[in-house]
């Protein structure tokens, strides 16, 4: 039975879960490209990492402590 892969998201939010502490685009960038993402180029990488981080924390995962900046941080 073959596994189906995570979504960027879902990758995302388990890196977040293991390694905790403060998210921004750059950590979030490294964090999908480690786990498979190959973005066209830098613009879409960061895209891709700010909607998934904003995602997240619709979703209630993260927080954004200081809403004057793009960093977060686990719930």
């Amino acid at each position: 039975m073959t596994e189906k892969p995570l979504t960027h998201k879902q990758a995302l939010a388990a890196v977040i879960q293991v390694l905790g502490g403060t998210w921004d685009t750059q950590r979030a960038v490294l964090a999908l490209r480690v786990a498979g993402y190959s973005p066209a180029n830098d613009e879409a990488a960061g895209k891709e990492a700010r909607h998934n981080l904003r995602e997240l924390a619709k979703d209630g995962l993260i927080v954004r402590p200081d809403p004057d900046q793009a960093v977060y941080r686990p719930a």
